[in-house]
């Protein structure tokens, strides 16, 4: 279906918050929060697995400046989940704020809350604490029923069933497919049998974990945070603390960086906590090296995949398993596993005549992973892309051209997709524009370039969602000001990918406006209209739509209430944008003049909330070529050039996609080649700062090129779908397969260092 023009959306519009962000305005957490609260710090166990005897904190508490030390005798005994998901939760409740048990080397000990972070520091040093130090879980291939229990508590609770069982150390499993997988791959010409391994990745966001907490002027728990989930935060703040939510609010102000890892709440209850027990505001902000060693990670997984194809290149059979760590604590685990299968099988529905997808979610004594971009279906793609183009390599076929052959196409219905349609696919289209643009035919051949250095190309397909189907919720509030104007006031937090714009650009091509004549708020539990938050790809696809419907209701109102001041009814006025005409006189009255009637012995208020949520979740498809320049001598891969095209239905604001996809692009070329989370044999953490944790900079992109395909995805606002997400997806498996072709050795764990690929070659 072909999308019309555009007056706002399709727009490259500039950010609303883009100069504050410039001048360097006060807009995050730490720059307009006071200063005069307590300090918050964590005392963190040193062993990933050990039982608390005994603690003692007299001594910290005679220190000047020392308001309490909290330990987990003092604390509710309530287990929680901090996974930032729409209630029930599919993730265990086997958390409580403090605990004697302790899981992780980083898990939380104590909390002091002092007059300054010097004397916080000065008490933590004199807190003394007798572990009994017990033996770690830390292989995740050896966790599942292993007599090392995780979680052995009683009170564990799963709020949704999902095949988990805390006395095996699983946190959820499932087994689902469709046709006769052994039969056919029993038939099939080749047979493929990988097994690959992604290690935890950090979301490395600029700005770290952090909270303010004050008592608002009745009592009630006031929480500014930089989340990505503020009605989630205030229900996992709630049963944390055994206080109901009508005594909470939370607000998020600007975000600097989330990535998912601030979809968990991982620091909230601390200074919450603290302020209940006070009365006093509180702010935790952690550090880096907290937020590398106690944030929420991308699961580590093991997937092992079985493809079975003809000859011709035709895929037939794709036979799935996937073992994830959960770490510590099951947050996201139950969720993020899912992805790994979903959103890699279905691309290759063209021919596919059987599935299987099984996994297995498993607690270690390692740091607790969460949600990142990407969301499980980063590794599962990562590992169905590389098989894909072994085949291809085996079978001596171009592997654009068998993707070719076996691609999802428009009209398809994706059984390996909750059995959903295609109704806007782009895919096909994205992959001859990506080689053309590329220029596939001239780089995929190796080149010796002298000196020990190839040059060589590789290519993967993705794909995402566009929300959680049938969960997740998006709404939005939009009123008539009396000078004619509109606030838009929505509960989806903008964490710098520029949904503020983007659904204030909605508005503006609903009602006829200019993107200036939109104020945007939110995110706040008090004053915007429920929103599940901003993850899962959902924000532009839900809370779009939801901006669409609730702008065509307050057209109605204001049509209502222009007829009403013109004298006839609704259906002999029309919307005209900055007025309200009547149709046979062709008399108007301004917005302004149905702003101010609205305050003056009225019945009808010139606003409109609406809800939406989506019965499907629209896959965004997309296509990654990367040509790279490896040294042979040193193992060092150079990112020289890498086109993405991208089908996110009709881009709402091609410019913030373009940005998404470059960030995407850059963060998937940190997971294939250097972002490593370590830990030493004894389960600590090793790499807790960007010394030893290494992320791209500028010079390690080469040239990103983006362009897009559009479709028109009829059930999304304007025709569009989810980017967020997907563009993080293809850098892995295209680099591994530019890899293989400049060296002749498959890697089949992330991230390949120049020291795998020199020992590769050695072993060769």
């Amino acid at each position: 279906m072909e999308h019309k023009e555009y007056r706002v959306v399709n727009q490259s519009v500039r950010k609303k918050d883009a100069m504050q962000l410039l001048l360097g305005k006060p807009v995050y957490m730490d720059d307009f929060t006071p200063d005069n609260g307590l300090v918050v710090k964590i005392l963190r166990s040193p062993h990933p697995h050990a039982w608390i005897r005994d603690i003692r904190t007299e001594t910290a508490c005679k220190v000047p400046g020392v308001a309490a030390v909290y330990t987990w005798k003092d604390v509710p005994q309530t287990r929680f989940a901090i996974a930032g998901q729409t209630y029930p939760e599919p993730s265990p409740y086997d958390r409580r704020i403090l605990d004697r048990h302790v899981r992780f080397a980083g898990d939380a000990v104590a909390i002091i809350a002092a007059e300054t972070e010097k004397a916080a520091q000065r008490a933590m040093r004199l807190i003394r604490v007798d572990y009994e130090i017990r033996e770690p879980l830390l292989d995740f291939r050896a966790s599942k029923d292993n007599p090392i229990l995780v979680h052995p508590e009683e009170d564990w609770f799963p709020p949704c069933p999902v095949g988990g069982d805390n006395r095996r150390n699983l946190v959820a499993s499932d087994d689902n497919g469709d046709g006769d997988v052994d039969a056919v791959m029993a038939d099939c010409e080749v047979v493929l049998d990988r097994t690959y391994h992604t290690k935890a990745f950090s979301q490395t966001m600029m700005e770290t974990f952090r909270t303010y907490t004050e008592l608002d002027r009745y009592g009630r728990l006031h929480v500014i945070s930089s989340t990505q989930i503020v009605f989630h935060c205030r229900r996992i703040l709630s049963r944390a603390l055994g206080i109901p939510m009508s005594r909470i609010r939370v607000e998020k102000p600007r975000i600097g960086g989330g990535f998912g890892a601030k979809q968990t709440a991982v620091c909230e209850v601390y200074p919450a906590f603290v302020t209940l027990k006070t009365g006093r505001p509180a702010k935790l902000i952690y550090t880096r090296e907290e937020s590398q060693i106690a944030g929420s990670p991308r699961h580590e997984m093991e997937i092992r995949v079985r493809l079975g194809a003809n000859r011709d290149g035709r895929i037939r059979c794709v036979d799935l398993y996937t073992l994830s760590n959960t770490g510590a604590y099951g947050e996201h685990g139950p969720t993020t596993v899912g992805l790994s299968g979903h959103k890699s099988i279905p691309l290759y529905t063209g021919n596919l005549e059987a599935y299987r997808f099984r996994y297995d979610v498993v607690y270690t004594n390692l740091q607790p992973a969460g949600a990142y971009r990407g969301y499980g279906a980063t590794q599962g793609i990562y590992a169905l892309e590389t098989t894909v183009s072994e085949l291809a390599e085996q079978l001596g076929m171009d592997p654009t051209v068998i993707r070719d052959q076996n691609m999802v196409k428009e009209g398809m219905r994706m059984p390996a997709y909750y059995n959903e349609p295609a109704n806007a696919c782009a895919l096909d289209r994205c992959m001859e524009h990506c080689r053309r643009m590329f220029h596939w035919k001239e780089k995929y051949p190796v080149r010796d370039m002298g000196n020990g250095k190839v040059r060589a190309a590789g290519v993967a397909m993705a794909m995402q969602g566009s929300c959680i189907s049938r969960v997740d919720v998006g709404s939005a509030t939009v009123k008539l000001s009396e000078d004619g104007t509109y606030n838009l006031i929505i509960g989806a937090a903008d964490m710098g990918t520029g949904c503020d714009t983007i659904l204030a650009q909605m508005a503006a091509e609903c009602l006829d406006c200019s993107v200036d004549d939109v104020a945007v708020f939110g995110a706040d539990t008090d004053t915007s209209p429920y929103d599940s938050g901003s993850y899962a790809s959902s924000t532009t696809y839900v809370t779009g739509k939801a901006v669409e419907k609730a702008c065509g209701e307050l057209k109605e109102k204001i049509c209502s209430i222009g007829a009403e001041l013109l004298g006839c009814t609704p259906q002999d006025v029309a919307f005209e944008g900055k007025q309200v005409r009547r149709l046979d006189t062709g008399q108007t009255v301004s917005l302004s003049e149905i702003g101010y009637k609205t305050q003056v012995f009225s019945n009808q208020a010139a606003e409109a909330t609406v809800s939406h949520s989506s019965p499907v979740s629209p896959p965004p498809f997309m296509v990654g070529m990367v040509e790279i320049e490896l040294d042979k001598e040193t193992g060092q891969v150079t990112v020289l050039d890498y086109m993405a095209v991208v089908d996110c239905g009709i881009p709402i604001n091609p410019a913030l996609a373009r940005i998404q996809t470059e960030g995407g692009l850059v963060q998937g070329i940190g997971h294939t080649l250097m972002e490593d989370v370590r830990y030493d044999r004894n389960g600590r953490p090793i790499g807790s700062s960007f010394l030893q944790y290494k992320i791209p900079t500028r010079l390690d992109m080469g040239n990103l090129r983006v362009e897009f395909e559009h479709s028109y995805e009829p059930t999304g606002p304007f025709g569009a779908k989810s980017i967020g997400e997907i563009v993080i997806n293809t850098p892995a498996p295209a680099r591994t397969h530019a890899i293989y072709r400049a060296t002749g050795v498959w890697h089949r764990e992330l991230p390949i260092t120049p020291e795998q690929i020199l020992f590769s070659q050695k072993k060769e």
